[in-house]
């Protein structure tokens, strides 16, 4: 049966009458239409790094890694529970033994997915050395929370061939069925694991596949690598897709046949962008919002029409842009469309809307960084780090570099749902009640 969540939408249409102009400051750190709702310093400066909200009311909990950025904070994880967004509560820490002996970073990336009735948490790790130099990520089982005692480490993901362990991960269910991680590793590639036989004890046998940064004119040999990555399903043909941003560009792969990647379109030769960080399609697999992590770059936004019917198989000009401020440049991003989420450092959080695609309007900010620019790390990197949105309600949240997390609520976005924007219901969160999927929930 068809749900009609059209008193959503309609109140989100109020968000996109009148763009919002003006940067934060120290008095007045965001916009009219943002709320506050909790916030949790989490101590040591420059230790917060990406953050995952699990999406579900009945299960209430953010989960954040803990790094060293800057000057020997925690390396490992933290669990909070949401059951009430304003008082949000620190119900779980985890930490690696030996925190002395483990250089630079610490966890990373962190996402959660469920099978057999479960629900785990992976959470990434990065190390320049040390005794966990092989370590690439910790699997927790998480179904008995908020109990702190019914968090259990059921594996861990060790990387002997490629050590320095795992800088970004996403978590993809696929048509098959299977849930698989995808992550980045040290080298020209995206390593793929069945999280599945993870969890059921068979972590010898879980690497299924690779997918590989193709070579280009501005990527040969040793310097091929990626950044960050995304996966979703393409309703228009039928595809798993893979997004990667790396050395030279962004590049997009049919991963249907998850053993054989097909390299479909590139994003390559774009003038300013050496390598790409964060990049992340529309629900219909048309646009997609690319960073490029570098002081001075914005967010640019791409058509891939051409490509998509078949004209080109490289793009190389965006249609428009989007910073909050020129000065600086953002980090991390979802896409609920017409909205985009982005955790931009220096910025803290920021809404834009591509209801027009070729004229990015900012329709929401808050700040939740107001102190010195330079972390002893780099001058504009501190601040927002993570954001995600939870669909059912509409919650926002954000870690912060350095001042902890956040959660709010945006004046008329309560929740949101593809098909109230004539999209998929395609985003970042999966749908793990499917036995094989159609879209995300």
């Amino acid at each position: 049966m068809l749900k009609t969540r059209l008193p959503f939408a309609i109140a989100a249409l109020a968000l996109l009458t009148a763009p919002v102009f003006g940067q934060a400051s120290a008095l007045e750190r965001g916009s009219d239409n943002m709320e506050v709702l909790g916030h949790v310093p989490l101590g040591k400066h420059s230790s917060v790094t990406d953050i995952e909200l699990e999406q579900d009311l009945d299960r209430p909990y953010a989960y954040i890694g803990r790094a060293s950025i800057v000057d020997g904070g925690p390396k490992g994880m933290d669990v909070i529970d949401l059951s009430d967004p304003a008082h949000p509560e620190v119900v779980y820490r985890f930490r690696l033994d030996n925190q002395d002996l483990l250089p630079n970073r610490g966890g990373m990336d962190v996402k959660y997915f469920r099978t057999g009735g479960r629900h785990y948490v992976v959470q990434s790790f990065e190390f320049s050395g040390g005794p966990e130099y092989e370590l690439g990520a910790v699997v927790f089982d998480v179904t008995d929370l908020p109990s702190p005692d019914g968090v259990k480490e059921v594996a861990r993901l060790e990387l002997p061939d490629n050590p320095g362990g795992m800088h970004n991960i996403f978590i993809y269910k696929h048509t098959s069925g299977h849930v698989y991680l995808l992550a980045t590793v040290r080298g020209d590639m995206v390593q793929v694991f069945d999280l599945e036989k993870v969890v059921n004890g068979d972590v010898a046998n879980a690497y299924v596949s690779t997918i590989p940064t193709p070579e280009s004119p501005n990527n040969q040999g040793d310097s091929r690598f990626y950044h960050d990555h995304y996966a979703a399903y393409h309703p228009d043909t039928g595809e798993d897709r893979f997004y990667g941003g790396g050395n030279a560009g962004y590049y997009i792969y049919d991963i249907s046949d998850i053993e054989n990647p097909e390299l479909k379109i590139t994003l390559t030769g774009i003038s300013g962008v050496s390598w790409g960080h964060t990049f992340t399609p529309s629900p219909d697999g048309r646009f997609v919002v690319a960073e490029s992590e570098y002081q001075y770059s914005p967010l640019r936004i791409f058509d891939l029409k051409p490509a998509l019917d078949g004209d080109v198989t490289n793009i190389r000009q965006p249609i428009s842009a989007w910073t909050a401020d020129w000065k600086n440049l953002s980090h991390n991003h979802e896409v609920r469309w017409p909205f985009v989420f982005v955790s931009a450092y220096l910025d803290g959080l920021q809404v834009f809307s591509l209801m027009d695609p070729e004229n990015p309007q900012t329709v929401g900010y808050y700040d939740t960084y107001v102190g010195p620019t330079d972390n002893g790390f780099n001058a504009v990197i501190n601040g927002a780090f993570g954001v995600d949105v939870r669909n059912e309600d509409g919650l926002i949240v954000i870690s912060d570099m350095s001042t902890g997390f956040w959660t709010f609520k945006m004046d008329g976005f309560n929740g949101w749902n593809g098909e109230d924007w004539g999209m998929p219901n395609i985003s970042s969160v999966q749908n793990w009640d499917e036995e094989s999927k159609e879209g995300t929930k």
